[in-house]
């Protein structure tokens, strides 16, 4: 908690509880009951016998059959022994039994177990512990004491002295100190009577009220509070009777006095209206790499034009692969020869044809060929030459 410098604070530390609050009607009721638990057949758990801590030390037994063989010792708040005597056992009394302890004003249970065993035989008898709880394994017809002992002093009568008081401090913990060398303040005894420690000006601004313990409030008030008052202050809670302990912590701080300012007041105008402010609101996002959100999105944007671009490319290519293409025509010039008799037939009728229309024959290339070989070009040579004779001669023979 926070605090101007110069003010008084109230570290609160506030308690209820009865335990706390009633110590001074000295109320300790406690009870003692045992319990016993059968096995077989029934499987039930049964009350055996109570009994309070009252003057009388009166004890109350549940089942008639046991009256007058089941006892408790009247001294059993005073001396803590609260052991269970059973006279004359019968096989009905085997079982678990469970010594239980309540403190109604401390709101303290404690439980002990024994295991009741019955036998005929003498040469049985025995007594150990299994572990969890003891173990009497006794003869029929005799006597048994199952024992339940506790001598704390919350279980046995109250006694007036100081150490079996309630008491409360107020510890400060400076900056830089462990908690186990923690300054003390102030203590505070149910009795009334209250112990300050430390300086004669920290006496004085640090005290708890006289009526802690009546009204359950256990508050610390500093008054005049500075800038040397920072700490953490710890509130404990002890009941030496009880075995209680509560502890309550503050961080304190000390903030520089507010020192007081007055407004500018602002003159009114006679010739117009005040215009009202012109706020601009500005909302700035609450994650620390906001600057990469507008860059991831304008990386989103170019990968999604670079792929419309690519898609585009890929169309226009396909339909330029699908179009027909002209045929070109193949030169006369560059036919192979393949050496066949076709061939040689073919020239033959061409130039038959040529002198039958008395065209003038007109000296041409010898076409170019390509041959594969001499053999080939050899061959093509014999085949034309039957051609050339026969217009020798009948040129002779005109």
């Amino acid at each position: 908690m926070s605090a101007p410098s110069g003010t008084k604070v109230v570290l609160q530390c506030v308690s209820g509880r009865m335990v706390w609050t009633q110590d001074r009607l000295r109320d300790r009721q406690r009870v003692l009951h045992w319990d016993l638990y059968r096995s077989s057949p029934d499987y039930v758990m049964e009350r055996v016998v109570d009994m309070f801590s009252g003057p009388g030390g009166d004890q109350r037994i549940y089942n008639s059959y046991n009256t007058g063989r089941v006892s408790l010792s009247r001294k059993a708040f005073k001396d803590g022994n609260f052991s269970l005597v059973i006279k004359d056992v019968t096989m009905n009394d085997r079982g678990l039994y469970s010594c239980n302890l309540h403190h109604l004003y401390c709101h303290l249970y404690e439980t002990v177990k024994v295991q009741l065993n019955v036998t005929k035989s003498r040469r049985k008898e025995q007594k150990f512990w299994d572990g969890q709880k003891a173990v009497f394994v006794v003869l029929l017809g005799s006597s048994v004491v199952l024992p339940c002992i506790n001598r704390r002093s919350v279980w046995t009568d109250w006694s007036s002295h100081e150490e079996d008081q309630q008491v409360v401090h107020w510890d400060r913990q400076s900056r830089g100190v462990l908690h186990d060398r923690a300054d003390r303040l102030v203590d505070l005894y149910a009795s009334g009577e209250q112990r300050s420690y430390g300086p004669l000006f920290l006496r004085r601004k640090m005290n708890i009220s006289g009526h802690a313990f009546a009204e359950g409030d256990f508050s610390l008030t500093i008054s005049d509070l500075q800038p040397a008052d920072e700490g953490v202050y710890s509130c404990h809670l002890h009941h030496h009777y009880c075995g209680l302990h509560e502890r309550r912590q503050f961080q304190l701080r000390v903030e520089p006095a507010a020192t007081p300012t007055q407004a500018a007041r602002a003159l009114p105008s006679e010739d117009k209206d005040p215009e009202p402010p012109r706020v601009i609101n500005v909302i700035l996002p609450d994650q620390r790499h906001y600057f990469l959100l507008p860059v991831g999105y304008v990386l989103t944007s170019c990968l999604l034009l670079a792929f419309i671009v690519l898609i585009i490319l890929l169309i226009t290519r396909r339909r330029k692969r699908k179009e027909p293409r002209p045929r070109e025509p193949r030169p006369c010039a560059s036919t192979r020869w393949s050496g066949s008799e076709s061939s040689s037939e073919e020239m033959q009728m061409e130039a038959s044809g040529m002198e039958a229309s008395g065209m003038e024959v007109s000296v041409r290339e010898e076409p170019v060929f390509d041959y594969k070989n001499n053999l080939l070009k050899e061959k093509v040579q014999r085949t034309s030459q039957p051609g050339v004779l026969h217009k020798e001669m009948e040129k002779f023979a005109k």
